[in-house]
């Protein structure tokens, strides 16, 4: 479904792209999501790995080469039908140039191992660690989606703001050239009007700049034509009720970062437990079998040959007794880089902590700076209006009116950002309690205003 979504943004619209849309075609192309899910496929092998370190190992040997061998046995005792019994007897082989082969079989299941079952932790471990870093890169993501995303919407009404002030005062220009030409207004309204009017142009020039910036810089996350991408202001908005306390709990319990750093103490742990149950005893199931042949010449005459043949099967002991203080200095250094870890994990839910308190405060305080925005343009547009009917009864000058309008349009504006600006903090918050997710977009998108 999402590649059929993504085949029908690509094709050229007339209408705007939506924020959940302009994610999944980011969930497609963007690069660094693509470097976190690179990185992300090697949670399976590892997991893998982990699996296979208890199942039992299989290992052929086979060699060849040039060999050399010689016995000596004396006062042995020898006996064969019809020859009787002969004691004192000694035997001697010798092969001093000939052909050496070597062939064995050996299969070893593990029984008890302490440093493998550590190992296996650690490989759990690492994987769970893959897994939760590519939730935090997909949340991340979305989070810069979304920034990129109402930065391109606050652009455009930047842009559109700016094309409306320089349509009034192009009127007002022409209209203050009529009243100079017929002697009712002064030559000082033409050249406030034109003042204004370049200005205005070069502060056009300035947003129309910023907005093909912002409009490259969705179209590489997302793959998106340019051309096409039309991005929609959020509309009124409402804080979520949710208070702070309820916040940080759910910050402290599933923020990606403090889980991550919870799972980078817990391998610390297990690499010193890991270097600790390296001097415990070792049991292995152990079954083998080998052939060992040479033959060749030597001292006695040719074709001569020795064949030795083994089987075994049984268990193996190994008990670790001196590795010269390295083992222990590992458990050491694994002991204060755990240290070092849970330090970090402090640090972690404490930053964390500063981060929702700060996000929480955005949303407060943006709501009520969107409140005050909102009276704030009706008052404005009140003051334009009348300002307009003072300067066409003769009661206010040109530049009575375009101060009016200037402070009406950057009302508009800051209208536009802070509310851009308060849907960011709800994203945030979303992401810093580790929620942030496709339906929390929906959610966000229900409020951009078509």
């Amino acid at each position: 479904m999402k590649v059929v979504a993504l085949a029908l943004l690509i094709a050229p619209a007339a209408h705007a792209t939506d924020l959940l849309q302009a994610w999944q075609a980011a969930e497609l192309h963007d690069r660094e999501l693509a470097v976190a899910r690179a990185a992300h496929a090697t949670a399976d092998p590892q997991r893998k790995q982990a699996s296979a370190l208890w199942r039992p190992g299989v290992g052929l040997t086979a060699a060849a080469g040039w060999g050399h061998g010689e016995s000596q046995m004396r006062g042995a005792q020898f006996s064969a039908p019809g020859m009787g019994t002969s004691s004192g007897v000694n035997f001697g082989t010798s092969i001093t140039g000939g052909t050496a082969t070597r062939v064995a079989l050996q299969a070893s299941q593990p029984l008890y191992n302490l440093e493998r079952r550590a190992q296996q932790q650690q490989l759990n471990l690492q994987a769970d660690m893959g897994d939760l870093q590519w939730l935090a890169a997909q949340q991340a993501a979305m989070l810069r989606t979304a920034q990129r995303y109402l930065d391109l919407a606050v652009a455009q009404e930047a842009l559109r703001v700016l094309d409306g002030q320089l349509d009034a005062v192009r009127k007002a220009a022409a209209e203050a050239q009529d009243r100079f030409d017929i002697g009712s207004a002064p030559i000082t309204a033409v050249h406030e009007a034109k003042a204004q009017q370049a200005q205005l142009q070069a502060r056009r020039l300035a947003a129309q700049t910023d907005l093909d910036i912002q409009r490259r810089q969705l179209a590489d996350a997302t793959g998106l034509p340019a051309a096409s991408l039309q991005a929609h202001l959020p509309g009124a908005l409402q804080p979520p009720e949710q208070a702070l306390a309820l916040w940080q709990e759910q910050a402290a319990a599933g923020n990606p970062g403090i889980r991550l750093q919870q799972l980078a103490a817990d391998l610390a742990r297990t690499e010193a437990d890991k270097h600790r149950a390296g001097a415990a005893p070792k049991l292995d199931l152990v079954a083998q079998a080998g052939q060992d042949r040479l033959s060749g010449s030597g001292d006695y005459g040719s074709g001569a040959r020795n064949k030795q043949t083994n089987a075994m099967l049984g268990v193996q002991l190994t008990v670790p007794l001196y590795t010269g203080g390295y083992r222990s200095a590992k458990e050491e250094e694994s002991l204060a880089q755990w240290n070092q870890a849970q330090a970090q994990l402090d640090a972690t839910r404490e930053q964390v902590a500063r981060q929702v308190h700060a996000a929480w405060l955005g949303l407060q305080a943006g709501a009520q700076r969107v409140q005050a925005l909102q009276e704030a343009l009706v008052s404005a547009q009140l003051r334009q209006d009348a300002t307009r009917t003072g300067y066409e009864v003769g009661h206010r000058t040109l530049l009575d009116v375009l101060h009016a309008d200037n402070d009406a349009a950057g009302t508009r504006l800051a209208l536009a950002q802070a509310r851009s600006a308060l849907l960011l903090h709800r994203l945030q918050l979303a992401q810093l309690a580790g929620r942030l997710d496709e339906s929390e977009l929906r959610q966000a998108g229900q409020a951009l205003a078509p």
